[in-house]
């Protein structure tokens, strides 16, 4: 692996009404909207950036959601349209760990995983509108336990295969590639820039900035921890898109995923 390649691994869709989507700003109504993470192969190995929604937790936790999933959209099953299995990812990292975004960590017990080293303790004690976000417990033994929601958990999870190492600020990844702390949505919110030999950067909003509209109306998603600073983060997102010159992608922006290469098809 010498090239950068990013694949997008179509997880599904859920669905929000609008004044969630564009808080306070809407229009109402029911949004279906994408989830995806992101898979880089770099020449240092393979990082998977987020792992989605487990259909089953959602339909039991969140059903107003209406999860659609094929099994071709589980991680498992997305890998495996490349060939791959999840044995074959070296590092998971999680953007943040509402359940949108660590519903397939399970699958990656031998994996190094990364979060911000804040995001921990807010799972453990989300404020009270966090909760659902943080609902999906099964990435964490620690959290489970603390949270006395330790059913969530597969047999084998143990305090060995569910351990994070908690970083902070902007950090590389691997050359080119460059977590970028993004703080309002969440405690510890990262979005991502990869950098390519062959084309213009992107820069992955991730959930600082569910769509396109969000960023250029600086309108974030309604479920937030801080208001202020995601707006901030939107600001700086743009400044660093205009800086880099980079294409921005978006995390739930139903009209912009459809023009996304998935499956097969990567950027590179």
């Amino acid at each position: 692996m010498t090239d950068t390649k990013v694949f997008l691994l179509d997880g599904g869709s859920l669905v929000l009404d609008g004044y969630h989507v564009f808080w306070n700003r809407g229009p109402g109504g029911e949004v279906r909207f994408p989830v995806y993470s992101i898979l880089i192969e770099h020449r240092d190995g393979r990082f998977l950036i987020d792992t989605g929604y487990d259909y089953d937790h959602v339909m039991k936790v969140l059903p107003f959601e209406k999860p659609i999933q094929s099994k071709e959209q589980t991680i498992p099953g997305a890998l495996a349209l490349l060939g791959l299995a999840p044995k074959d990812v070296g590092v998971v990292v999680n953007s943040h760990f509402h359940f949108d975004h660590v519903g397939g960590n399970k699958f990656f017990p031998h994996a190094k995983k990364i979060c911000h080293r804040d995001e921990i303790a807010q799972a453990i004690t989300p404020q009270p509108f966090e909760v659902l976000g943080y609902s999906d417990l099964s990435f964490s033994k620690q959290a489970a336990d603390a949270r006395n929601a330790s059913q969530q958990l597969l047999a084998g999870t143990s305090a060995d295969n569910s351990t994070f190492e908690g970083v902070t600020g902007d950090i590389e990844l691997a050359k080119g590639v460059t977590l970028i702390f993004t703080p309002g949505h969440a405690i510890g919110h990262y979005s991502l820039l990869v950098e390519f030999s062959n084309r213009k950067p992107i820069l992955f909003t991730i959930d600082a900035s569910y769509t396109q509209k969000s960023l250029e109306t600086l309108c974030q998603a309604s479920f937030h921890v801080d208001p202020v600073q995601g707006v901030a983060s939107m600001r700086r997102l743009k400044q660093l898109a205009e800086q880099h010159g980079a294409e921005l992608m978006y995390s739930h922006d139903m009209e912009n995923y459809k023009t996304y290469r998935t499956g097969t098809e990567f950027y590179g």
